[in-house]
């Protein structure tokens, strides 16, 4: 099966720096230097969706009480201002940390849209994530799909372990990305006439997020996509931090009094709702204290992927160990930089 698996929203042969017009376009691959286009492998649509089955198929069927160690089929959705060279590289790496070796999480898919703006250029970016977001809305309604014939083999077979999904769904979206899913999923979920207990990913990290921090409080701008990713969401866990100088510049381009989710936390926790039940699978942890002193504002808006501390913590999150658990072993907590 491929190591790597890339779904490219990018013109000139899934290298550009455009919205292909002609759709998405699908790669493995199973070797780098992955920033390399003549190392991935082009497939049709029908050839990857075959080969992620197979490699989900191909996980470990573990019993109920086994679900911390379920494998994953993770989709990883990069920031802004992020070139084909940069995103690869990206995921490259990410791969090495997180789904490589004996301690593999699973599979990760590289989402590689072709942001035009920077974390300034508010309404290029804006456009041309909306722009890509329709595209990620077919990747996500195909991914729910799926999992709902799954569900379904499992109930025809009694819930045998080896007919039933052996994979989890999750995402990990960074920065402007996590916009890009926001719109994508508000849209997945009116295509699925709005469905209620049914969760299409499992777990969501939204690292740094570029995104209002009332996303998910009712009467907010952009609730009802907020409302959109909570319900097709088992649990949503924002990593930020008050020191990623890089939405602080953001901050003040983006609608008056929001602050953005990765730099400020959730603007209400648990957020705010005037219909019950409330929204309990929304959480926050301050990343800070794992970024040391010598760390600059700017860096710290990707530092979440090159800190040993930070990975430990988006591991153990995906593997869905509860956040009770999480902060009693210590692990929402650094130890590089004062509180």
């Amino acid at each position: 099966m491929p190591k790597y698996w890339l779904i490219s929203d990018r013109n000139n042969g899934g290298t550009g720096t455009g919205r292909n017009v002609a759709g998405l376009t699908y790669f493995v691959s199973d070797g780098g230097p992955l920033n390399d286009i003549g190392n991935w492998q082009k497939v049709t649509p029908t050839q990857f969706r075959t080969l992620l089955a197979a490699a989900a198929d191909a996980f470990p069927a573990l019993p109920q009480g086994e679900n911390e160690n379920q494998s994953h089929v993770t989709l990883l959705v990069h920031g802004f201002n992020v070139s084909f060279d940069h995103s690869t590289k990206f995921y490259e790496d990410l791969s090495g940390r997180l789904f490589s070796g004996p301690d593999s999480l699973g599979l990760c898919i590289l989402y590689d849209w072709p942001s035009l703006g920077t974390v300034v250029g508010y309404e290029p970016d804006r456009a041309s994530a909306r722009a890509c977001a329709g595209d990620l809305t077919d990747i996500l309604s195909e991914l729910f799909d799926w999992l709902i014939k799954k569900q379904q083999d499992a109930i025809k077979s009694a819930g045998d372990p080896q007919k039933s999904c052996k994979a989890k769904v999750s995402v990990i979206a960074h920065s402007m990305g996590n916009y890009v899913l926001q719109k994508a999923m508000a849209a997945a979920w009116t295509r699925k006439n709005q469905p209620l207990l049914v969760s299409l990913i499992n777990q969501l990290l939204m690292v740094a997020a570029d995104v209002d921090n009332d996303l998910f409080d009712t009467g907010a701008p952009d609730n009802d996509d907020g409302s959109a990713v909570a319900n097709l969401t088992y649990r949503i866990t924002a990593l930020y931090s008050g020191r990623d100088a890089v939405l602080g510049a953001s901050a003040g381009l983006k609608h008056f009094g929001t602050r953005r989710l990765g730099r400020s936390g959730l603007a209400n926790r648990p957020p705010l709702v005037t219909t019950l039940p409330a929204t309990d699978n929304v959480w926050d942890v301050d990343c800070s204290s794992f970024f040391p002193p010598n760390v600059s504002g700017p860096d710290i808006h990707g530092a979440y992927f090159v800190t040993d501390g930070t990975i430990e913590f988006m591991r153990q999150v995906l593997r869905g160990i509860d956040r009770g658990v999480l902060e009693a072993a210590g692990l929402t907590k650094g130890k590089a930089w004062p509180a």
